[in-house]
């Protein structure tokens, strides 16, 4: 995956290779070493490490006091975090899975997402909820949504979504230094892939969370993602290469507020548009950016805003979830009927 450049003189020291799931953790123990009123809780997060392991340790190095393994109660999770917060601490809830995130959901939108205007500016609410979200890891029901667009709409929440190690590691110390309340979905099925390693510059000055990027150029049409799919987008823009097409892919890593600016940039120069997400299409984050898209740039596009999404349909069982999720012959096929129109 693309990720900033390291700068070579560097000392090596600051320098580790880590899988995603690492990263989030090294991020976390580096959020906690830097302020004691980092506190992180949820199911299983303390003696188990999560899971998936992503809280592995931090129990054992900064106590119960601070990694709290709490009730299977989401409601309960989101609403001690939510007195925390407001009495000075920054928690770090973790939702075990993203279908899990619904009975906390009153919480989320009725008390952390209003807070703030609530009070008038008085209190904040300096909290982040991590969710492990989308598919591809052959789960039963209920773990592997794409719920990000209902948070994208609820104003007064900050969403974001990683897709690679160096943002995970930065981005994650970046949400809990936020006063505002951050939704920090991350691509579970990728966790620990080791293809997804990358190298991580401890000492390097991170790029701002609400900052979508470009990690890769091309000329023919732009694909945007974000989360799991960037890799899909990707991986279609390496395949490309053998038709002579040369696809720009733009990350949008922050979902809310998006950071569209790039991606209006890039269509004016290409004249195309191919958005990637596993949420299913209807009235979702590539509605927004289709409708924005098609605003802003409407006498530069040679053809329609195309989008390859889930389907409008509950995820399917884990032998289907391939059938469902966006792939790249899906992505490719979008990209040829842009270019034919």
């Amino acid at each position: 995956m693309a990720a900033p450049v390291i700068n070579k003189s560097t000392p090596a020291s600051s320098v580790q290779s880590l899988t995603l799931g690492k990263a989030l953790n090294l991020g976390l123990r580096t959020a906690m070493e830097a302020d004691p009123k980092v506190i992180v809780m949820g199911e299983d997060v303390g003696k188990l490490g999560g899971v998936f392991r992503i809280t592995d340790g931090l129990q054992k190095d900064f106590g119960e006091h601070r990694v709290l393994d709490t009730p299977l109660a989401e409601s309960g999770i989101i609403g001690t975090a939510v007195g925390l917060a407001v009495r000075g601490f920054r928690p770090v809830c973790e939702i075990q899975f993203d279908g899990f995130i619904f009975p906390g959901f009153d919480q989320i939108v009725s008390q952390v997402a209003k807070l703030h205007m609530r009070t008038q500016g008085r209190v904040k609410v300096p909290l982040v909820i991590r969710v492990p979200f989308g598919g591809g890891i052959g789960a039963v029901e209920h773990h592997s949504e794409s719920p990000e667009s209902y948070f994208a709409h609820t104003a007064g929440l900050k969403v974001v979504a990683c897709s690679n190690a160096v943002d995970a590691y930065w981005m994650i110390q970046q949400a809990i230094q936020c006063d505002d309340p951050v939704l920090f979905f991350e691509p579970k099925r990728y966790y620990h892939s080791g293809f997804m390693k990358a190298e991580i510059d401890t000492e390097a000055t991170p790029e701002p969370l609400f900052a979508s990027r470009v990690v890769r150029q091309g000329s023919t049409a732009t694909l945007v993602a974000y989360g799991p799919s960037v890799k899909v987008a990707l991986d279609a823009a390496t395949a490309a290469e053998e038709d002579g097409h040369s696809l720009e892919v733009i990350d949008l890593r922050a979902l809310s507020p998006l950071d569209l600016a790039p991606v209006f940039e890039s269509v004016r120069r290409t004249g195309r548009l191919v958005v990637v997400s596993e949420a299913p299409s209807e009235a979702s984050l590539t509605s927004e950016i289709a409708a924005r898209v098609q605003q802003e740039c409407f006498y530069s596009l040679e053809a329609p805003v195309l989008r390859v999404t889930g389907f409008d349909t509950p995820y399917p069982p884990a032998k289907l979830e391939e059938e469902f999720l966006p792939d790249l012959d899906r992505v490719l096929d979008a990209v040829d009927r842009s270019l034919a129109w």
